[in-house]
């Protein structure tokens, strides 16, 4: 067994109670926890935007149920060859096994759906949504962590970690993707803990721009643009099946969801102007003001000079 000294030991069962086909786990537990925050939060939001209420919740109705149909769904086609020998464990949500990345994008269009012939305010919505949905992945990522989901590859660093529970799905690495893991508890990357510390800097980025930019909805592409980019990274040290091009299925989502955001946040996105708090620009019109007065003080200082100046003159004259 290789071991690295001071690598961290995770001994969590990740089912709370059952097994096999009856089990519920912590990540099926935390995943609704995660949805209910993330409810409450859009709740708050609605209020401090004055947004209608009831209409936000029925919206996010409209997302829990079609995100949970698209993490499934992006899970089950990731995961394929489990699957086919046994269909009827594609509906085992409640055991754990869901693709976030269909989560996020079932969401989306569900709630678009809603929202078309509901005739709601698509794009607040959409922004109110942001940061919450980032709240709800960080405590979705805990019950990646207790679950032991998600195969990464070795690390020999410190904060390394392990799994040392019989039923940890991350056990499963030894036998699946043997090339690269030798022993069920080699140290490897925290993977869930990268994403989770990430998912908290993007919080803090959307936090201060939210109310300073236009049209509505893009802070939600920026969430968008932000989290492919984060997830796109972090995906090399997972080891999901390689598609093609040495690509996994969650870089290719994170590919299509750049190629929607950033043309959208390049060319439709703008800072907006006069918001009474700090801009990036602020400094510079500061800077072009102070520079504007300085230039009109010495102007006017010359021309007094030049008055005095010929006023002496014609009295030498004179």
């Amino acid at each position: 067994m290789t071991l690295i000294i001071g690598a961290i030991k995770v001994p969590f069962d990740p089912y709370i109670f059952g097994g096999a086909a009856t089990a519920f786990s912590w990540h099926g537990f935390l995943t609704f926890v995660a949805v209910a925050t993330a409810i409450w939060f859009a709740g708050r939001a609605a209020d401090r935007e004055n947004l209608n209420k009831e209409q936000v919740y029925n919206t996010a109705l409209w997302a829990v149920v079609a995100g949970i149909i698209g993490a499934r769904i992006i899970h089950v086609i990731d995961f394929w060859g489990d699957y086919v020998d046994n269909p009827a464990q594609m509906f085992a949500v409640w055991q754990g096994g869901i693709g976030l990345w269909g989560g996020i994008i079932g969401g989306w269009i569900g709630g678009l759906i809603y929202g078309y012939f509901a005739k709601v305010q698509i794009g607040k919505f959409m922004d109110i949504a942001a940061i919450p949905l980032l709240v709800a992945q960080t405590i979705g990522r805990v019950g990646d962590v207790i679950n032991g989901e998600h195969w990464s590859r070795p690390l020999d660093l410190f904060w390394a970690w392990y799994f040392t529970d019989a039923d940890s799905p991350a056990r499963d690495a030894v036998t699946r993707r043997s090339e690269i893991i030798t022993d069920a508890e080699m140290p490897v990357h925290p993977a869930a803990v990268y994403e989770m510390i990430t998912n908290i800097a993007i919080i803090c980025i959307l936090y201060l721009l939210r109310g300073r930019l236009r049209p509505a909805g893009s802070l939600f592409m920026v969430y968008l643009a932000l989290y492919a980019i984060a997830r796109f990274s972090i995906q090399f040290i997972r080891l999901d099946d390689v598609k093609f091009w040495g690509l996994q299925e969650a870089h290719l989502i994170a590919i299509c969801v750049l190629l929607v955001t950033v043309p959208f946040l390049i060319w439709r996105t703008r800072f907006i102007t006069g918001t009474g708090g700090w801009s990036w620009r602020a400094p510079l019109r500061s800077l072009r003001r102070r520079n504007t007065s300085d230039a009109s003080d010495h102007d006017r200082v010359n021309v007094g000079r030049s008055r005095r100046q010929r006023q002496r003159e014609q009295a030498r004259i004179s």
